[in-house]
Parts: C-alpha cells; structure tokens; sequence
C-alpha cells in the first residue's frame, strides 16, 4: 500500500467535482477515502472497487459554504491496479456522470507530466495519485477532461453526450430490435447507436439475443457497417444460435468465415460444434469435428470424449465408442464413474461380456468405487444376452463388496430368478424389498407375474394380482395381458374377456398384444365364432391391428376350416405386405405365440413349404425360451431330415435343451457330430458342454474336455478358467474356485 496525504482548502464545487471523480465507475483500481473533515463534520466513504459505485455518499454540503479544510488520504490498492509514474491519462475515467454542479472546469490539456503545473487559477490543486487535478469555481466554464486522448464522444442537440456501459439500458435495445423483421430494419436501428457501444455490451446483445437470424444480422452489422472488429466471442455465440436452430450447413459456413476473417476458432467453437452435432444424431459429422481440433492442437477435455462415446453408443456404433474410450491414456484423459458405466454398456452390447466385466476391475485400481448403476447395467447387458447365471454370479458379487441394490437391480434380479426356475429366492427377495426401504413398483409386481406364468403357477398369480387391485398398486397394460395369458393356460376364455372389462373400467386401454392374446385363447378353446366376431369388431371400429394379430386369425380361420375366409385374410396381408407361410412363422415366433406358431410351422413343414434354415432355427429358439425343450429337439430331427445343419448359436441352444433334459449322452453325441462334421464351434458352444458334463455332478467327465480345450490355441483360456470357476462354484467347491481366479490373476501380472 503506498499512502500519501494532502491539506488544502477547497472550494465547495472544488468538493463536488472531486466527489465526483471518486463516484466514476470506470475508475481502474481500488481506492480508499478516509475522514473526510469538513467544518468539525465527518463523514466516511466507503470503499471505490474497481468498476463498482461508491455506495456511502459524501453529506451534502450546505450551499453557502465557501472553503472547507480537507484532509484527504488517497490509498491506491496495488492488488488491483499498479500505478505508475507514466501513462496516468489511460487511468483516468472514460466519462464523468451527469451530475448537477455548479463547478466548472477550465480548457487545460493535461500532460502525462506528474506535477506539471496546471495554471495559475483561483481556486486549489488536489494531488490524487500522483495525478494533479484543477477544481475552478463556478465562474468557469466547463471542460470533459475525463476522455482519454484519441477517444470521441457522441453528441444529443450539439452536446458531448458520454454513453458509459452501465447506463445502457440493454432490455430496452433487444425489446427495439425485436420489433425489425428485416436486415435493412436492422441497420437503420444499429446506425443510431454507431460508436456508443463498447465491444463488451455488443458481445452481451448477442449473447442475449436468442433469434438466429437476428443475432446473425446483428453480427454482420457490427463487422461491416460497425466498425468493431471480428470477435471469436461474437462468432461463438453466433455459431450457438445457429447450431440450436439445426442450420448445419450454415454453422459450418460461419466457421469457414471465421477462418478466411483470420480468427482462430477457440476450444469452445469446437465444443459448441460437437455438442450440437452429438444431441441431432450426427455422429459423423461430430467426429469430423473432433479430428479437425486435434489437428488444430486444441485438446479435447472429457466432457467431449463421453459426448462422443454416448453417442456412438445410441446410434449403436459400438467399435467407434471402443476406439475413442482407448485413445482417452493417450491424450492424458481418465475415466470418470459416469463414462465407466456407459462402457459397461458398450462392451455388453458388443457381446464382449468379459471385458465389460474387467471394467469394474479397472475401475477399483483407478480408485473409482463401482456404483449401483455400474452393476445394474452388466446385470442387464447379461439379461438382455439370456447369460442368467452370469447375471446372478455379477449379483453375488455385488453383494459381497455391500454395494447397495435398488429397484431396478431387484427388478432384474426377480427376472433373472424367473428364468433359472428359482421360484423361492424371487419370492424371498419381493417379500424382503420393503424391510430394505425399496417399494415395489408395477415393474416389480409385473415380472413376479410373468414368472409364475411361466412356471404355470395359476393360484399364486391370480392371489398377488388381487392383492395389487385391493391395496390400489398401480396396474398397466402389461400387468392384464399377463393376467389374460395366465387365463388362457386354462382355456377360461370367460375369466379374460372380464379382464378386458376390468381393464378398461380403470382407464388402461387395451392394446394390440390383448386383443391377439384373447383372439388366441378363442381359437385354442375352439370359440372360432367369438375371435371372428372380435376381429371384425376390432376392423371396423379402426383399431390398429399389427401383423401378429393378423396371423393370429389366419390360423384361427385355418383351424376351424374357413378356408375362404383365410384365403381373403392372406391376400389381403400379400397386397400390404408379401407375406409367405415362413415370413408368418417368424413373426408369431418372434411374437411368443407357441401354439400359433407351432402349429402353423406343422402344416408348412408337412406341406414342404419350409426351405430356410431361419425358419427352423426360431422355432427352436421360441421352444428353448417357453422351456419346451422337447419341440425344440424335435425341430432339430426336422431339421436334419431336410439335409441342414444349425447355426453355432442354435447348437448352443440345443446343448442347453439336451442338458435341461439330461440327456447327456445325446448332449455328447451332437456337440461329437457337430466337431466330426467339420463345423467351426465358438468358444462359447465348448464352454456349454463343459457345463453340460458339470449338471451330471461328476468333475471326471468335465476335466478331460477342459484339459483338451486348455491345449487349443484358439481357446480364450481366461473365459475357460472362468467358465471351470463358475462350475466349481456351482458344485460348492469354492476353493478350487478361489484357486484358479488367483491364477487368471498372476498370469495378468505377468
């Protein structure tokens, strides 16, 4: 702090004009009044920050006062502004405020001088900061010393009127340009404002002003016709508005001008670019983007990278989404929770099951915790995939390092329970949700419902389904098609056509899955006339009927022998769309319509309408997935008599079949055949009939097979160990378990 004090006597505009200097906002630095002694009388002022007000205003004095004696201390804070013997004009403000005085100051020429003498006036010499300051009495006429030299002043009826910054009304100008609905409009409003806007408030317009075409003319307007110069802050903040409106081609026009104007595009020009393309689904075009700022030395930060990947993740390009995670170590970026969780996903999407797992590894050695989202996103990469036991070996896991589970991990996990029949343990973990503070939702009550159809489990679905309606828990479509489903195991085609009543009375319309489930269930007890009065309610009422619904009544009127009406209801599908009998299978299969679908694939088969292999593959695939593992072995003899050989994922799912029938010894003979045959097995279709031998509980019949595989090169043997360690578990042998996870573990070190 450098201090310095001053006595003199001052006139009362002398004090004024001083007060006044002190109030200007544009004063760079900090300072300080002290007492200010006036006739016996203080008063304090209080702090000047820089571009600030001073807010504790000097009392007015009286007006007839004459001469006052002044002790001033002017203190100059050196954290803010470094004052310097030279150059003290630029520090001086820009513009004095229009104040009411009746001080007027002299036509001198201040000078860069420190102590230059001013002139020989009545009246006093204030020294502030080094700097010489001449107050005059009234009887002076008024001169603007506070405009830096070079510097102009706009003029209102033939007066210097000053225009600082903060007494722009910014509202008022963008209310004004609001109301111009064209360029020259534009111009002809700007021209009045030409030389009273600083660079700064021109930017702050812009940044405000939210219509594209009116910040881009506004853009315009200042580089040709205002006189400022190209901003990389202006063209960004036109380039926001431009990209936010979808004007692709423009944006990208902008940027080129940016370039042939010589302003380099900044980190945030590149991002703004990136961003835009990333949220409209342009993954090309953001990439290109990426490429051109790293080409241009701007370093991408990781926000953009996981734009990126997420992205690439959407329009479901997972090789790219890899290829940018791995280039993250190279330009010195990590990881954070958030991108870890969107890789999970990627790598399961990409059927790289393992490395998704390894990434919860890598996660814990880069001491970032795996969260609940991390889990639940593997727990439902496996579900989606059907790998059931490696969703529950991921849970297990879960629950040992006490990772908190919530909703949806039970959501899952009561699915996964479902699908390995292990009725007990969903039920155990439905009933204990509400002791852990979880609330079961219509999700939760839906997939316990699915399971007991699935298990054929009819009195305890139709018990939880009444305990929803009578406590009020939220019900949906779902929830009734499932309950229609579970009617129809029983034929009681009256019980779900209530349901539809029912449904309809709490204001759940029914949809396309409801009608084709009733319509089927008709067909199954034989109701043909109820389904064909339905249907043609359903037509002519405008409904929207998929093409499920329509093979459901294709096989109906086939069943009951109206030929006639079937064939009108086939070329009728043929003239929307070229529906043949295999096409038709497929969709029922996809559909889950078991009965429709076998039996429309029966009498295609005996009438030797099916010649692709397709076709067999997902009627194996619908009997596997409904536990019907003996059609689907029969589709494989059909299969075989035809002369085809199924694919590795359909060898896979007839391995599980023959192991869920225990049927090893033709379990062993296929997986022989297929080898024999010349077939090219992946892994995974190895690692099942491991798992095969493990279900007879005898390890002598699994070693030989896994010494075996241990010596094909082409083997990946760390999914083999793991899949060796994931038997041993099943059988309780957890130490051998624990034996060859340490060893998978030394060979990574190695």
């Amino acid at each position: 702090m450098d201090a310095s004090q001053t006595t003199c006597t001052l006139t009362w505009d002398a004090m004024h004009s001083f007060c006044c200097y002190l109030w200007n906002p544009t004063f760079c630095g900090k300072l300080r009044v002290g007492h200010l002694n006036l006739d016996n009388r203080k008063s304090r002022c209080s702090s000047v920050p820089k571009f600030g007000l001073i807010t504790d205003r000097i009392s007015p004095l009286p007006r007839s006062a004459t001469g006052y004696t002044a002790s001033i201390v002017c203190v100059h804070d050196e954290k803010h502004q470094k004052v310097k013997d030279q150059g003290m004009s630029s520090r001086l403000p820009t513009v004095m405020p229009p104040v009411q005085s009746h001080s007027n100051l002299d036509n001198e020429k201040p000078s860069e001088a420190i102590h230059q003498e001013i002139g020989d006036r009545e009246g006093a010499k204030i020294s502030v900061l080094g700097r010489k300051i001449w107050c005059r009495s009234s009887s002076a006429v008024k001169r603007d010393i506070w405009v830096p030299q070079g510097k102009s002043l706009a003029y209102q009826d033939g007066q210097q009127v000053p225009q600082p910054d903060h007494l722009i009304d910014i509202d008022e100008l963008l209310i004004t340009l609001k109301g111009v609905s064209s360029e020259e409009e534009l111009y002809q409003l700007m021209a009045v404002w030409k030389g009273r806007l600083s660079l700064r408030l021109m930017v702050l317009v812009l940044n405000r002003e939210k219509d594209w075409q009116r910040a881009l003319a506004l853009h315009d307007w200042m580089i040709e016709k205002g006189g400022y110069r190209p901003s990389v802050f202006a063209y960004n903040i036109v380039l926001r508005n431009i990209l936010r409106a979808r004007r692709w081609n423009l944006g990208e026009g902008l940027v080129n001008e940016m370039q042939e104007r010589h302003v380099l595009p900044d980190k945030f020009t590149y991002s703004t670019l990136i961003s835009n393309f990333t949220r409209a689904g342009k993954f090309e075009h953001a990439l290109k983007w990426l490429r051109q700022m790293e080409q241009e030395g701007i370093a991408a930060d990781l926000i953009t990278y996981s734009t990126l990947i997420e992205l690439a993740r959407k329009v479901k390009d997972y090789s790219k989404a890899i290829s940018l995670f791995s280039k993250l170590n190279s330009v010195n970026l990590y990881a954070d929770l958030i991108l870890y969780n969107t890789m999970i996903d990627v790598f399961g999407n990409a059927k790289r099951f393992q490395e998704a797992k390894d990434l919860l590894r890598e996660m814990r050695e880069q001491n970032i915790t795996p969260d609940t989202v991390s889990y639940n996103t593997l727990l439902n990469v496996y579900v989606e995939n059907q790998n059931f036991l490696d969703a529950l070996s991921v849970f297990y896991e879960m629950k040992s390092v006490e990772c908190t589970a919530d909703l949806t991990t039970c959501n899952i996990m009561i699915d996964v329970y479902g699908k390995l029949d292990m009725i007990k343990e969903a039920e155990r973990l439905f009933w204990s949700m509400r002791k852990t503070g979880i609330l079961p939702n219509v999700v939760t009550y839906n997939n316990i419902l699915k399971m007991y159809r699935d298990a054929e489990l009819l009195g305890e679905a139709i018990h939880l389904f009444r305990l929803m309606q009578k406590n009020n828990i939220e019900q949906n479509a779902v929830t009734y098609n499932t309950m229609i489903e579970i009617h129809g195991q029983t034929l009681n085609y009256e019980k779900a056509t209530k349901l539809i009543q029912g449904m309809q009375e709490r204001g759940i319309e029914p949809n396309a899955i409801t009608y084709s489930t009733l319509i089927s269930i008709y067909g199954r007890a034989g109701k043909y006339e109820k389904a064909a009065r339905m249907f043609q309610k359903l037509r002519s009422s405008g409904a929207q009927i998929d093409e499920i619904l329509y093979q459901c009544m294709l096989v109906i009127y086939e069943r009951a022998g109206l030929v006639g009406h079937a064939n009108r209801l086939l070329l009728e599908l043929k003239q929307a769309n070229d529906v043949s009998r295999e096409r038709a299978i497929g969709i029922l299969a996809k559909a889950g319509k078991v009965e429709e679908a076998s039996w429309l694939f029966s009498k295609a088969f005996d009438a030797g309408k099916v010649k692709y292999i397709s076709t067999f593959e997902c009627m194996v695939g619908l009997f596997a997935r409904n536990k019907k593992y003996s059609n689907a072995i029969e589709v494989h003899e059909k299969l075989r008599q035809v002369g085809l050989f199924p694919s590795s994922e359909t060898v896979l799912t007839l391995l599980g079949a023959y192991g869920k029938l225990q049927l090893f010894q033709k379990a062993e003979a296929f997986y022989n055949e297929m080898q024999e045959g010349g077939c090219i097995l992946p892994d995974e279709v190895h690692f099942q009939m491991l798992n095969v031998y493990a279900a007879t509980g005898n390890l002598q019949t699994v070693m030989p097979l896994f010494e075996k595989l241990e010596m094909d090169k082409n083997i990946n043997k760390k999914e083999l160990s793991l899949t060796l360690a994931g038997i041993y578990e099943r059988l309780n042998r957890l130490d051998d378990a624990s034996h060859i996870i340490k060893r998978i573990d030394a060979r990574k070190k190695l």
